[in-house]
C-alpha cells in the first residue's frame, strides 16, 4: 500500500506543480476565479472528511482491540461521510456549470483575462476530479470493510485490511487538506 500511495503522491504532485507554475503567472486572475469558488462548502467539505478521518481511525482501533460496534460504527461514519463530501462537490460543480465556469463548455468570464481564469477552473475541475475518483474509491473500499466487518471477519489477530484501507482512507484526506486552502482561500 505503501509503494502504492507513493506513486498515488507522485500523480498528485504533478497536479500541484502545474498549479503553482500557473498560480505564480497568473496570480491575480487565479485570486479572482478562486473567489467564484463556495468558501463555506469548501469548509464544510474539510470538516466532514476530517470527521471521516476520525471514524476509519476509530474503526482501526476496534478492529485491534476487538471491537466490533467501533469498527462498525468508524466506517459507517467514514461511508456516509464520504457520500457527503461527494454530495456536496457534486452540488459545487452542478453550479459551476450553471455559471459557465465549466473549461471547453461554454465558459465565460466578463472580467480581465478569461483564458487565465479557464485554466484555473481546468486546474480545479482535473485536481477535484481526480481526488472524487479517488475517494469514490475509499468508499467502496468502506463499504467492503463494512460488509466483512458486518460478517465478524475481522479480529485483533486479523485486521490488516481496515489498516491498509484506513491508510488509502487518511491519504485521500490529506490530499483534500492541500486542496482546499490551493484553491479555495486564495486572497
Amino acid at each position: 500500500m505503501w509503494i502504492f500511495l507513493m506513486t498515488e503522491l507522485l500523480l498528485f504532485g504533478g497536479m500541484f506543480t502545474a498549479y503553482a507554475v500557473y498560480r505564480m503567472s497568473y496570480a491575480q486572475t487565479f485570486a479572482a476565479a478562486s473567489h467564484e469558488l463556495s468558501a463555506p462548502i469548501g469548509t464544510i467539505n474539510t470538516a466532514v472528511l476530517i470527521l471521516s478521518s476520525f471514524g476509519v481511525a476509530l474503526a482501526v482501533r476496534g478492529a485491534k482491540i476487538d471491537g466490533r460496534k467501533r469498527l462498525i460504527v468508524g466506517l459507517a461514519l467514514a461511508l456516509v461521510l464520504g457520500i457527503v463530501f461527494l454530495g456536496l462537490k457534486a452540488y459545487e460543480y452542478h453550479d459551476h456549470y450553471l455559471h459557465h465556469q465549466v473549461p471547453g463548455l461554454n465558459f465565460v468570464w466578463d472580467k480581465p483575462k478569461p483564458g487565465e481564469a479557464e485554466m484555473f477552473f481546468f486546474l480545479y475541475f482535473a485536481m477535484t476530479g481526480v481526488h472524487a475518483i479517488h475517494l469514490s474509491i475509499g468508499i467502496a473500499i468502506m463499504a467492503g470493510l463494512l460488509f466483512q466487518g458486518l460478517r465478524g471477519k475481522y479480529s485483533p489477530e486479523y485486521h490488516t485490511p481496515v489498516e491498509v484501507g484506513g491508510l488509502y482512507w487518511h491519504f485521500v484526506d490529506v490530499i483534500w487538506i492541500f486542496l482546499y486552502p490551493m484553491l479555495y482561500l486564495i486572497v
